[in-house]
Parts: structure tokens; C-alpha cells; sequence
């Protein structure tokens, strides 16, 4: 589904993410994980176009990303709030991505609905404009979002973040659901190990743009992973 060649992205004099090759397959559940500035949101940033690269280039089922726009059509994504349309209440919000996802009012009602505990009715029904939500129910927003329409690729940069822990407990579940499937492609980026080891059946670590590790998580146990990766998990 997803091939990466020679992909570099430069600044300057620093090279912050170089990649020669990453296959990421159909269905997998992919989790990313490093230190800041390791090239996380440089790689999703890049998977999206919303950066060009300096060297190489990102495939999304075969379509160049910089090349054509046809991956759109089955790729969504919530990397931060600036993915949100902070003037349009929530079900305004819903059903304007329902829309670009030839989605009706009635199956985007239906579809939130099976949400209603992530929610825990804080967001649906309180005529909030999503600018004047807290910033862990504009991730929900956001995150829910980019589920509407079944799309094939689901990109998440940091989903855990700014969550409380009932909230991360029912969104680990949420994407546990997904990944299961094995009908979408899952990719996580996060600094919780734990949440994303028990969600990804692959983590990659990145270390100042480059892949370090690339392991199959049913391999390992949650104890070896963190001596592997050197991470305390509070």
C-alpha cells in the first residue's frame, strides 16, 4: 500500500528524515515511535504532501503523493488541529467530511453514534463551535473524523495526547477494532509505547530521521520492547 524510495527531506544543512526504503503493506498496523525531532511528523507530513521532499518520493497504492492527488480519495488523517475547522460546531464539522466522503447526514449520524462513550457526551448535541472545545475533545473531534467514509489509510500523529485516561482506554480500543480488521492501514505515531505497542503488529523507531528498529510486536513482549527502544513508560 505504502513505498518509500530514497525519501530525504533537508533543511539547510541537516538532512531531518532520510529514508532509502520503507514498505508499509495493505491492512498493517503500523506504529511509529522516537524521541522529538526524530522525523515523525517530517515522514506523516511528507506521506501527505504536505511538504515536498527534497530527494525521493512516497507511493499510497501505487500514486505518487507529490505527483497526483487521486490518494485522497482513500486517505484521511488528523495530525493536529490545524485540521479542524475551528467555526463549524461538531456535527457541522462531521457532516462536511462526510460530504467530500460521498457520505449522507444519516450515515455519518450513525456512524458517531457508535461513538457516543468516546465522546462521553461532551461533544455531540451542545451547539459548541470546535474552537471552544478543550483540546483533548478537539482530538476526539479529529480523530473521529478522519474515520468517517471507511477510508482504506488512517493517518494519526500523536492520538494519545492531551487525552485523560478513560479517553486513551476507549480510543486504544477504538483502533485495536481497526487494526483487526485488517482492512484498513493503520499508521500511529506516538510516544506512548504502551498504548502503541498493544494497537501496531509492527513498530519502526525512528532516531534523527532515520529507521533504527523494525520489529513485529508479536514477537517481542511489552518488557523487551521498552529495554529495546530504552524507554521509560510512567
Amino acid at each position: 500500500m505504502i513505498s518509500v524510495q530514497n525519501l530525504k527531506k533537508i533543511y539547510g544543512n541537516s538532512i531531518v528524515l532520510d529514508l532509502p526504503n520503507l514498505e508499509i503493506p495493505t491492512g498493517q498496523s503500523f506504529g511509529l515511535v522516537g524521541n522529538n525531532g526524530a522525523g515523525k511528523t517530517t515522514f506523516f507530513s511528507l506521506l501527505l504532501d504536505l511538504i515536498e521532499p527534497s530527494q525521493g518520493f512516497v507511493q499510497n497504492n501505487e500514486v505518487v503523493v507529490n505527483k497526483s492527488e487521486d490518494w485522497k480519495t482513500f486517505t484521511t488523517a488528523f495530525l493536529d488541529d490545524s485540521f479542524l475547522i475551528g467555526y463549524l460546531t461538531c456535527e457541522e464539522y462531521f457532516y462536511f467530511l462526510g460530504e467530500l466522503r460521498n457520505q449522507s447526514k444519516v450515515q455519518v449520524d450513525e456512524f458517531i453514534k457508535h461513538y457516543a462513550d468516546f465522546f462521553n457526551d461532551e461533544i455531540l448535541g451542545k451547539n459548541k463551535f470546535i474552537r471552544d472545545l478543550s483540546k483533548g475533545n478537539q482530538k476526539k473531534v479529529g480523530i473521529i473524523g478522519a474515520l468517517i467514509g471507511s477510508p482504506k489509510v488512517v493517518v494519526l500523529d500523536e492520538p494519545f495526547a492531551n487525552l485523560d485516561p478513560t479517553a486513551q482506554i476507549r480510543l486504544k480500543k477504538i483502533l485495536k477494532n481497526i487494526a483487526d480488521t485488517k482492512q484498513t492501514t493503520l499508521l500511529v505515531s506516538s510516544h506512548d509505547l504502551n498504548h502503541t505497542f498493544e494497537i501496531s503488529e509492527r513498530i519502526v523507531c525512528f532516531e534523527k530521521g532515520r529507521i533504527i528498529k523494525d520489529i513485529k510486536t508479536n514477537e517481542y513482549s511489552f518488557e523487551e520492547l521498552t529495554a529495546f527502544f530504552d524507554v521509560t513508560v510512567e
